[in-house]
């Protein structure tokens, strides 16, 4: 191994939970991979339907091997996700709260998007997802994975934490997958250990306490905060869940887990509060901690008003030409900002007035396109909708012409098609065409197509 593991990080291991310490070394210099994915079952597809599933995970699949996911029309398609075994688990932290009911949850550190798609994809279709970024230059990447994954349900905002003191007893549900010092990944990113340290060690854990503090206002009572990282070190972990219950009225909530996953339950030294870590070496996943509570303190829920003048405005005209873009009875509201028309689920309106009055909103509902004149331009992110219509005209590719669709190359498909048309890879939308006498326009956005040219 060619970073080998911290000797103050490998004793502290010795007093938690026991977890073998020569194990844990030898299968880090073993420098095994493990790959997993979590497929998206708005978006069915018959990819990866024999692999082994993940035991605690609705949709979670481990992979022998790891395949080059770039040349897969399928995961630009959003048929899955690439995502951590461990960091799975927060599907069974989510479940303490009744997620058979109608929730708004924060997913407060959000980018790439593992965990706000798995939250997306648990949600009912009237709940609320708000995926909020505070690092601006990665709440692109958070955007397109939630676009790709679909649903209408979700929002996302680039805020710091502090910020969400402005909407207080807002949400039913609070995910905070805190910024650490990243130990729990060596196994993935062995260049990581380079960079860990004790002081570093310290000044996470300052840090998670300052995003509680920050974030702490806009849960409900009642409501649940998960709190949840990839490092092993205590201070970031069960200390956390000490100083968690020590400053806030908040109730430890057990999560209950099977012996055969292999996962270590602990409770922290002062309030014995309950928390779950992730071994590699006694779970097939990567290092873990998560742990899960209930706010006892009494709040007072604000009531929200919404404007309704603007969206009066829109000429029935352009409302009639629309909705033959979207499925029938999904329960849409329409409305515009600027000069690009969204889709917002019916009962959320009064939440986007208000998110976009208190919040940086970047995305919100479903982006349908904007007109030129009385010509209709679809967006992308309609095409990738769960909400687009199937009476759109659709043009089957195959491998090798999705994959230069992707590449925005120009390629041929035959059809007898005019006009707007999806361009779909087993039965699953990727984009837009206009298909034009003797050629096919490719509308597939720019910034998200292939650079790499040796894909095939």
């Amino acid at each position: 191994m060619k970073y080998p593991l911290p000797e103050a990080l490998l004793d502290s291991l010795k007093c938690i939970a026991a977890p073998k310490v020569p194990a844990f070394i030898q299968l880090h210099e073993s420098e095994e991979t493990l790959t997993s994915v979590r497929k998206n079952e708005a978006k069915p597809s018959s990819v990866f339907l024999e692999e082994q599933a993940i035991a605690w995970s609705t949709a979670g699949k481990y992979l022998e091997e790891r395949p080059s996911f770039t040349a897969d029309p399928l995961f630009h398609a959003g048929a899955y996700y690439v995502q951590e075994a461990s960091s799975m688990f927060l599907e069974q932290a989510l479940k303490q709260a009744d997620i058979s009911k109608t929730l708004k949850v924060l997913d407060l550190c959000a980018a790439p998007g593992g965990k706000s798609t798995l939250i997306s994809s648990l949600l009912t279709d009237e709940s609320l997802l708000l995926a909020n970024e505070i690092i601006k230059t990665r709440v692109p990447i958070l955007s397109e994975n939630l676009i790709r994954w679909g649903r209408a349900n979700t929002y996302v905002s680039n805020n710091d934490p502090k910020d969400f003191g402005r909407i207080p007893s807002y949400f039913d549900v609070v995910v905070v997958d805190a910024p650490c010092s990243g130990s729990g990944m060596f196994r993935k990113d062995p260049q990581a250990i380079s960079q860990w340290s004790e002081e570093a060690v310290q000044l996470c854990s300052q840090r998670q306490q300052r995003i509680l503090a920050d974030v702490y206002p806009a849960l409900k009572e009642d409501g649940l905060l998960i709190y949840s990282t990839c490092s092993y070190s205590k201070e970031e972990n069960e200390d956390i869940c000490d100083w968690l219950a020590q400053t806030f009225e908040l109730e430890s909530v057990r999560i209950p887990i099977e012996p055969a996953w292999g996962i270590q339950e602990t409770q922290s030294d002062s309030m014995q509060q309950w928390g779950y870590r992730f071994y590699p070496h006694l779970v097939k996943g990567e290092g873990f901690f998560i742990a899960c509570f209930r706010k006892k303190e009494a709040t007072k829920e604000i009531i929200i008003r919404h404007k309704k003048e603007e969206r009066n405005r829109i000429a029935q005209g352009k409302v009639t030409e629309i909705s033959k873009w979207i499925k029938p009875n999904t329960g849409y509201e329409l409305t515009v900002l600027g000069h690009v028309f969204l889709a917002i689920p019916a009962n959320q309106l009064k939440d986007f007035d208000y998110l976009r009055e208190q919040l940086y909103l970047k995305k919100a509902g479903i982006r349908l396109g904007k007109f030129a004149g009385n010509d209709f331009i679809p967006d992308h992110e309609m095409a990738l909708s769960v909400w687009v219509s199937e009476s759109i005209p659709r043009i089957p590719l195959s491998r090798a012409q999705a994959l230069n669709y992707l590449k925005r190359i120009d390629f041929t498909a035959t059809t007898s098609l005019n006009g707007w048309a999806l361009v779909c890879y087993e039965s699953l939308a990727l984009g837009w065409v206009k298909v034009l006498p003797k050629r096919l326009n490719n509308y597939y956005p720019k910034e998200w197509r292939i650079v790499n040219q040796q894909v095939s």
